[in-house]
């Protein structure tokens, strides 16, 4: 008897590639039409290295293949919806949590206009403001809530360590968003969900006030840099570990005839534009 004809699909790896290379491809075109930002965010201000920021700021073009690949951008995008899903969990356990203004606007600080720029140089966005806490939760309110989504490793080394120590730059970002958003009488909420299997870590984070001063004054002295080239690299060397997954590694170290970015002229002030 004549066994019948299969027309299913055999699994095939090579499928699979070309299948995700044509959503990676159009994740990546996506990204590249996006205006770069004017601003130097708050969630940098705690990357270590100051040349680094300023290559950022100055919308100095990365080093060849060093753009966003489309598994990054996943990442990324795996973070916001991470985000949300938190929020929804926090308030089904009875948080009072303010995400956006009444007019459906992030919640955020601008300060540092640039006239040539004709926008506020320095600004962050933040996750959201617990304003009620459930008794049990022994949470403070109003406290900043920062949320995270980190991969199996980074979480256990949160878990271990603690916010500060495993994730200064998460811990700079909190400081800055409590004091210039005067949330500082309260420790911050910051949560983190394991994407390898759900678990949720979260900590009360002190504000620092001497912390909050020291980022915010690395933020001023990027955003008034005429030029990247002007500010202190983190590393001695091109050798150094930090340096090998850096972006701008090649043209911070005179690998590359990519010419230094224009001087970012223009007035710098915190007041508002008259």
């Amino acid at each position: 008897m004549t066994e019948p004809m299969n027309f299913t699909p055999r699994p095939s790896a090579e499928w699979s590639a070309v299948f995700e290379g044509i959503i990676d491809e159009a994740m990546q075109k996506e990204n590249a039409a996006q205006a770069p930002r004017k601003y130097l965010g708050a969630s940098r201000l705690g990357d270590e290295c100051l040349r680094k920021l300023g290559y950022e700021f100055h919308h100095t073009p990365k080093d060849e293949g060093r753009e966003f690949k489309g598994a990054t951008l996943r990442i990324f995008q795996r973070g916001h919806t991470g985000e949300d899903n938190m929020a929804a969990r926090l308030r089904l356990a009875g948080f009072d949590l303010v995400t956006h203004k009444q007019d459906g606007g992030q919640i955020g600080f601008n300060t540092g206009w640039n006239e040539a720029r004709g926008c506020y140089t320095l600004s962050g966005h933040i996750d959201g403001v617990v304003t009620k806490a459930p008794y049990a939760s022994g949470l403070a309110t109003p406290a900043l809530w920062e949320n995270k989504v980190l991969g199996d490793k980074s979480w256990n080394d949160t878990m271990k360590k603690g916010v500060r120590a495993s994730k200064p730059v998460y811990f700079a970002q909190m400081q800055v968003y409590m004091a210039y958003l005067d949330l500082s009488d309260n420790p911050g909420l910051f949560t983190a969900e394991n994407a390898n299997t759900g678990a949720i870590y979260a900590e009360r984070v002190p504000f620092d006030p001497a912390a909050a001063q020291a980022n915010s004054d690395r933020g001023v002295k990027v955003v008034t840099s005429a030029s990247p080239d002007e500010l202190p690299r983190v590393a001695a060397t091109a050798t150094d570990f930090r340096c090998k997954w850096c972006d701008f590694a090649a043209r911070c170290w005179g690998q590359t005839a990519e010419p230094a970015a224009a001087p970012s002229a223009g007035a710098w002030s915190f007041g508002k534009p008259a």
